[in-house]
């Protein structure tokens, strides 16, 4: 058993707030996989399990200084453009949204939105192509769309505020201490996941560290965070299409 699963019903149930990479799609092994040979045809000496646990997460300007300042590539730019040419084409091949989150999704009874520190073509090159996109309406956020992407609390208020739900009556699903950090930041429960097969032993615990109140390392652990494991499998979410009276549409 998973001693780091928390009763369904300490949680807020107004808002669930997915993180894309990670939690909805299964992009991250790929993506990690095609940045390291990148940088490493650059003459960086990285492997692809270590551009996972760097970059993970991280914004475009996080990268951008990791990549000058660690590796000493001066031209970051450059080759982060050679990267999303190769990475939108493997998208197309091989993007699989994460194990059995189509099924939560569908079983999901609250209003839910997307929060990713990925820009919006890049969110429309992954989540886009796949079914799962039509569970959120016009609620599909990018930190392009603020000040300050996570770990700053910025996109997490946006959510709230174009959803029209307090932050009392929200939780938030992330794979990264980013994610957890805006989310705690913002007042919004902050739920950690551990994709199955994640390379990294204590990301568990780096989770709890940032200050996750739960960590799922399944989709059916996070059903039972979220209190879905007894509902209908065929019940429709209520919340993509008809957030609550108030709230203000955003674009995706």
């Amino acid at each position: 058993m998973n001693n780091e699963l928390c009763p369904s019903a300490s949680l807020p149930s107004g808002l669930v707030i997915f993180d894309c990479d990670g939690v909805l799609i299964d992009s991250e092994a790929l993506a990690s996989r095609l940045l390291a040979d990148v940088l490493g045809e650059a003459g960086a000496a990285i492997t692809s399990e270590e551009a996972h646990l760097r970059f993970t997460g991280c914004p475009t300007d996080e990268v951008l200084r990791i990549c000058r300042e660690d590796y000493g590539l001066c031209h970051a730019g450059q080759l982060l453009e050679v990267y999303r040419e190769r990475l939108f084409p493997a998208f197309q091949q091989k993007l699989q949204a994460v194990q059995g989150i189509d099924r939560l999704l569908t079983r999901l009874d609250r209003p839910a939105c997307v929060a990713s520190n990925s820009d919006v073509e890049r969110l429309e090159a992954s989540l886009g192509l796949l079914p799962l996109r039509r569970y959120f309406g016009p609620h599909v956020y990018s930190a392009e769309m603020v000040a300050s992407p996570k770990p700053a609390p910025d996109l997490v208020l946006l959510c709230l505020d174009r959803m029209g739900i307090p932050a009392g009556d929200a939780v938030m699903i992330d794979d990264s201490p980013h994610g957890i950090h805006a989310a705690a930041t913002a007042g919004v429960a902050p739920i950690g996941f551990v994709t199955p097969g994640d390379p990294r032993p204590d990301r568990g615990d780096i989770l709890k560290a940032a200050g996750a109140i739960a960590v799922a390392r399944s989709v059916s652990e996070l059903e039972t965070v979220l209190g879905l494991e007894a509902h209908s499998p065929d019940r429709l979410h209520a919340g993509a299409s008809r957030p609550r009276t108030g709230s203000r549409h955003g674009v995706a």
